[in-house]
């Protein structure tokens, strides 16, 4: 191992993280909307997940909340209670992700001048969440595996063997198939961490969540940037609902952030983003939603404006497929049954 290893172990903040069990935080509940038939099925999945203590696969592209769904998962189980450990193997050098997960013994390396714990010691009796698996080292693969199977492992320098009694989540955005025929993911690793697989959307498969995940960040990031609590401006809301967000849910927060900040509704619907347009017209130009400022009832604006967006598309999404329900479900990336409880819940009468 080179020399600059300890240096390097030492300044892991950003790559390392645990945390002690809490109620689940405001993010984890703010993700959870269930407002998209396919995320309500996810997070039904995730609740019997939870109670089983099994290796799970989280699959999709970055930004769409991999991490959130694991804490869920993790708090929800019973290991609650101990750590929830997460390690960023992307933002680690190859040679440094043995002894983070590991842990070393003094003098295992020049300058490894005492003994430190690893990932898998840390979270004895609770969670480790693999996020970026695919960024493992091939060489390293086989250690994992077996520290999987066996449940115990040898410190880099180490004699001594450590038992420990750790639940493993692994999340990547890498294409599966792909990174198997390519030896990139050891096929036996791959099958020892999908026991099972949940794949969590893009957000432009579940534009429905944009009008409570807008409102829901600015409540929780406009303390933080010392700026008012505001409702979403129609315009922002229309821009939302059909742009890409190729980004998914990271993408959406910076986005707040930046409005929240600059306030220039103007400027931010001015942004190359907005301006390239992004797909699809979800909700017509023509539509105008209103929403009184002066309640002070966030909830009840946001219901309000989620309302208006959903009748907006569904009347679209029918007219585009000339009434036939079926046709405009799929428009809508719901179930039929689903549109049919939305025509009745907003009055939607068919031409």
């Amino acid at each position: 191992m080179s020399a600059p290893a300890p240096l390097l172990i030492e300044n892991l903040a950003p790559c390392r993280e645990w945390s002690r069990p809490k109620e689940a935080s405001f993010q984890e509940e703010f993700l959870m909307t269930n407002e998209n038939p396919v995320m309500a099925r996810l997070y039904s999945r995730v609740a019997r997940l939870a109670g089983v203590d099994v290796p799970v696969l989280l699959l999709g592209e970055s930004g769409v909340g991999k991490e959130v769904v694991a804490r869920r998962i993790h708090n929800s189980s019973p290991r609650a209670r101990a750590r929830f450990v997460k390690l960023n193997c992307a933002a680690l050098p190859a040679e440094l992700i043995e002894s983070e997960l590991f842990g070393y013994e003094a003098g295992a390396f020049t300058g490894a001048n005492k003994t430190k714990p690893g990932l898998f010691e840390l979270a004895d009796g609770g969670t480790i969440l693999l996020d970026e698996i695919g960024e493992i080292p091939p060489f390293l693969q086989a250690k994992l595996l077996h520290a999987l199977q066996d449940h115990r492992f040898l410190r880099l320098g180490g004699r001594c063997v450590v038992n420990v009694d750790v639940r493993i989540l692994a999340a990547t955005n890498i294409q599966i198939q792909e990174a198997l025929e390519t030896k990139k993911l050891r096929q036996d690793l791959y099958y020892r961490l999908s026991a099972f697989t949940l794949h969590i959307p893009p957000l432009r498969e579940r534009r429905e969540e944009i009008p409570l995940l807008l409102s829901h960040l600015i409540a929780r990031l406009a303390p933080t940037l010392d700026r008012d609590v505001i409702a979403v401006p129609p315009e922002i809301l229309e821009a939302c609902m059909r742009y890409e967000w190729p980004g998914n849910i990271r993408e959406l927060e910076n986005f707040v952030k930046r409005y929240l900040i600059f306030g220039d509704t103007d400027a931010i619907l001015s942004e190359e983003v907005f301006s390239q347009g992004g797909g699809p017209m979800v909700v017509p130009d023509v539509v105008q939603f209103r929403c009184d400022p002066r309640s002070s009832d966030l909830k009840l604006m946001v219901r309000d404006l989620k309302a208006q967006a959903e009748t907006a598309a569904i009347r679209l999404a029918l007219e585009r497929s000339n009434g036939k329900r079926p046709e405009a479900a799929r428009l809508l990336n719901i179930s039929t049954k689903a549109l049919t409880q939305k025509l009745r819940r907003y009055s939607v009468v068919q031409a």
